[in-house]
């Protein structure tokens, strides 16, 4: 049995999410059906975190199990000849029988875009979050800084039942290393980099952090928010249409 990894990118937009679902088409279960297809077998490939329906990928992590001689840099070509344009994938190499996608990740980076401009241009409508409404960037900036550090994210997760983005373990802790806010024209854009992030966790950070630009909180409301485990506490759930998963680091 051969472990077989594989770097995806994809535009989540006409996706329901990652995770495979009955009659919804998924970045997973799409995947599974075009491995099957090439070797034979009933397959489920694993990624590096459940990305949520809208939410986009430069570089997913995913891995599977074969008994197929294929070599492995020849499932590039031959699952992109088969994968809607929508997915590709970028590299596929020979992993260690030990090795797993999500549970052998050490790190990992998002991006979210906000588009400030007046005009959201079409072509980027599916990949930004269009807010061209007055925001204090400069007070986003240092409410962004509060969140490094190790920290009990129960404010900023998903209160439905769904399990954590990467990991099964019920505890909210995570450690973030790097959050920060920077501008170039007309996109504000936000990256946060971290060991694991739970189900929303990005996106209701950003949401809480646009209420900060618009003078609703203050940067040092964050530590607040965090201190008060309570998702209730936090802002809205920004569009997934912004996010993307950037890096998964082993």
């Amino acid at each position: 049995m051969r472990n077989i990894k594989l770097v995806l990118t994809y535009d989540g937009t006409d996706f329901s999410g990652w995770q495979v679902q009955p009659d919804c088409p998924t970045i997973q279960g799409t995947l599974a059906s075009a491995i099957g297809r090439i070797t034979g077998e009933k397959v489920l490939p694993q990624g590096s975190g459940r990305t949520d329906a809208g939410v986009h990928a430069l570089a997913q992590v995913a891995g599977f199990l074969t008994e197929s001689p294929i070599p492995a840099e020849n499932f590039v070509k031959a699952l992109n000849d088969i994968l809607p344009p929508s997915i590709r994938v970028l590299e596929a190499s020979e992993a260690a029988p030990e090795f797993h996608a999500r549970k052998s990740a050490r790190a990992k980076t998002y991006r979210y875009r906000i588009y400030r401009g007046p005009v959201c241009p079409p072509f980027l409508a599916r990949y930004v979050w269009h807010y061209p409404y007055p925001l204090d960037e400069p007070a986003m900036q240092r409410a962004a800084e509060l969140i490094v550090g190790e920290h009990d994210f129960t404010s900023f997760a998903a209160v439905d039942p769904e399990r954590h983005c990467d990991e099964e373990a019920p505890s909210n802790v995570r450690k973030i290393f790097e959050s920060q806010w920077e501008r170039t024209g007309d996109e504000l854009t936000y990256t946060v980099r971290g060991n694991g992030f739970l189900h929303h966790m990005v996106r209701n950070l950003v949401g809480t952090f646009v209420l900060v630009g618009r003078g609703t909180l203050k940067p040092d409301d964050i530590t607040r928010i965090l201190q008060a485990r309570d998702r209730s506490a936090a802002g809205a759930t920004a569009p997934a249409s912004g996010l993307f998963l950037v890096q998964v680091e082993y």
